[in-house]
């Protein structure tokens, strides 16, 4: 809304200056640094504290009466609700009463032609109040800032008292693990951390809600010993690895890793693709038993992504191919399959296909939210489409940035995507470069917090690290692992980091977003 960027012809002021671009404050430097700094202040403490205020002078019980004229609240009297309708002024002869029939005097008013039109124009101009809601004061908000030093307070702006590390997970077998999916959610049947081994060997490691949320739904003082996580006792136990090891063949040129594979919001489920025959699979977590075979893609498929869950499960999943496609599918949480209708599994048919790759797919991610999908093939630039399959718009890097290997989006439309030789870029969902960084890390894994304000990244190195999305500003590097990172996830509320080492094994962090945040870090 700041831009003019279709050059529209908005004319030449008085001082004869071309009207184009809105003219920002000194303090941002492009518009979208005003949006966000704006947002910064409005959704501040400061603000939500102040929340009530307002409410009470154009909803509550200070927009009328006295109270008004004391907090000086007092407008034209025709912008009040009520005060006139004009509607129901429809009598043609009082409409059409020339001025020489007007008569004033301390005993009548008949309203002219011209008044009429007067009422109008104000209203037009000057809209009116909103309708008056509340003739009590409104309660003010709770504060974070007073809630956050209560004792055994779960909630934000508390001190970082813990150590980066809660605990290492050491799997019995030393293929590194290529994926982690932490669903997490108390209500889940299973709230657990699911891993893939590069040899297709999966794990279902129980959930503990236990460091630092005390007083989270969930929480039990009984558990207040355990460690977060429970390594899978059938890969523990070595007992039932034959119900946890996915023995299908997958093609031979296929390089392993995070893409290929997705588990679905409740744990129960894994879809792998990568194999032969072109298609993707979906296995079950509690017998590790294939469910269904999905056929779409010439070539063999490469990746796949999903969306956020809606409530009952369902979510997108787009798959991407040698072919140079990508499709769009939909995974019904209630049937636990591919496709809408259960009669016709064997056969479910696309929502979507997505073209304009000219080389084979290797990275996507797909944001129900906002309805979109940004996906990159070996080499080119990344592609915006649509979940109907329309193609929006080309994210066109540097000259460096040929080759993106791997993609976030936020809700908020923001796209961070890595290209090889340690390459970062920030992109808008109107496809403007924001920002872009070179780190010396051979990135394998990268996501965004929940607010979409920060980026965790690991690689080669073994080095997790955090950066500040909007400008790649770094905010914090954890302590070197002694394997290099494959896969990382968050817990359901943002406090523990997940990652999956080349070593075999799984690396819990304490990570608390608000440590860095800039009311945090200013304020207390």
């Amino acid at each position: 809304m700041f831009v003019n960027s279709n050059g529209y012809n908005l004319g030449i002021r008085e001082d004869e200056i071309v009207v184009n671009d809105v003219d920002l404050p000194p303090w941002a430097k492009k518009p979208e640094d005003f949006v966000r700094i704006n947002r910064m202040a409005l959704e501040s403490e400061f603000v939500s504290c102040q929340l009530h205020q307002w409410i009470d002078l154009i909803f509550g019980y200070k927009q009328r009466g006295p109270e008004a004229v004391r907090a000086l609240n007092v407008f034209h009297y025709l912008t009040y609700e009520g005060s006139v309708n004009l509607d129901s002024i429809t009598d043609p002869v009082l409409r059409e009463i020339p001025d020489a029939y007007f008569i004033r005097d301390p005993h009548t008013f008949l309203l002219t032609k011209d008044f009429i039109k007067a009422m109008e124009a104000q209203i037009q101009n000057f809209g009116q109040t909103p309708s008056q809601l509340l003739i009590e004061p409104h309660p003010p908000r709770s504060s974070a800032m007073h809630l956050c030093f209560l004792p055994q307070s779960p909630l934000m702006f508390k001190d970082q008292m813990q150590q980066d590390v809660i605990m290492v997970l050491k799997f019995p077998s030393n293929s590194p693990v290529t994926h982690v999916a932490a669903n997490t959610l108390p209500h889940l049947t299973i709230p657990a951390v699911v891993t893939v081994t590069c040899s297709r060997l999966f794990a279902v490691n129980r959930w503990h809600n236990t460091v630092g949320l005390r007083g989270a739904p969930g929480y039990s003082l009984d558990q207040a010993h355990h460690l977060p996580i429970e390594m899978d006792p059938l890969i523990a136990n070595n007992s039932g690895v034959n119900k946890r090891q996915i023995t299908d063949l997958v093609d031979q040129s296929i390089q392993i890793n995070a893409h290929c594979f997705v588990v679905t919001a409740d744990n129960r489920y894994i879809l792998i693709c990568g194999f032969w025959d072109k298609s993707f699979r979906v296995y079950s977590t509690e017998t590790g038993k294939l469910t269904q075979i999905v056929f779409g893609h010439w070539d063999v498929v490469t990746c796949l992504a999903r969306s956020e869950s809606y409530i009952g499960g369902d979510c997108y999943i787009v798959s991407g191919s040698r072919d140079a496609t990508l499709l769009l599918w939909y995974w019904s949480g209630r049937h636990h399959i591919i496709g809408d209708n259960p009669n016709s599994s064997d056969y479910p048919a696309p929502r979507a296909v997505l073209t304009g790759h000219d080389h084979e797919v290797v990275c996507v991610s797909v944001c129900a939210e906002l309805g979109l999908v940004i996906s990159g093939a070996k080499e080119g630039p990344c592609l915006v489409h649509t979940i109907t399959g329309d193609l929006l718009r080309a994210l066109e890097g540097t000259e460096n940035c040929l080759y993106p290997r791997l993609i976030s989006v936020s809700s908020e439309g923001h796209c961070i995507i890595y290209y090889e030789r340690g390459r970062f870029s920030n992109f808008s969902i109107n496809g403007k470069l924001l920002a872009q960084m070179e780190i010396n890390d051979s990135t394998r894994a990268i996501l965004l917090s929940s607010d979409g304000q920060n980026l965790v990244t690991g690689g080669d190195n073994g080095v997790v690290e955090v950066w500040q999305a909007c400008d790649f500003k770094q905010l914090y590097i954890y302590p070197g692992c002694d394997a290099g990172i494959r896969a990382m996830d968050l817990s359901h509320d943002q406090r523990t980091l997940i990652t999956g080492m080349a070593s075999g094994s799984i690396v819990a962090f304490n990570i608390d977003f608000n440590r860095w945040h800039y009311e945090h870090q200013n304020r207390y």
